[in-house]
């Protein structure tokens, strides 16, 4: 009991911190895209994004392992040559699709990593936003130990 209340207080205690350096701001958490983070197909995905389906493209790079010994923690990267202004991961079998969406500052490295949830072998995709249109590349994790309930 004692390590859920010190996480919760360590995560209200990093809230704050965002909320009150200005890093966090009630009108950021408004703009989330409720719409695309609950979509189940990529087809719903992208028109929640505002975008078509996207074009496979070598220009993207997704760096994930081949094998996830553990799905509830699968680091995942992605990198670019085009003048990226947002990037997202897709994970086909989760039951929700959008596992992450970074818009990129003008001026900012076109890369993000991150850890996402995986709960079964899946094909996972990287996108990338350049010149209005929507870029891909994608792989196939083969996850051993599920992390969405598995």
């Amino acid at each position: 009991m004692n390590s859920k209340r010190r996480k919760v207080l360590q995560f209200t205690a990093l809230v704050s911190f965002m909320a009150g350096s200005g890093l966090l701001s009630e009108a950021d958490a408004a703009e989330w895209n409720k719409a695309a983070f609950a979509a189940k197909s990529m087809d719903d995905v992208m028109k929640a994004l505002g975008g078509g389906a996207p074009e496979k493209s070598d220009a993207v790079t997704l760096k994930a392992p081949d094998i996830a010994e553990n799905g509830a923690v699968v680091p995942v990267g992605i990198t670019t040559t085009l003048k990226a202004t947002s990037m997202a991961i897709l994970v086909e079998k989760n039951p929700n699709m959008l596992a992450g969406y970074f818009d990129l500052p003008a001026g900012t490295e076109p890369f993000v990593t991150t850890r996402v949830k995986m709960g079964q072998t899946s094909n996972v995709y990287a996108l990338v936003k350049a010149d209005g249109k929507w870029f891909s590349a994608f792989k196939e994790i083969k996850v051993t130990l599920g992390g969405c309930g598995g």
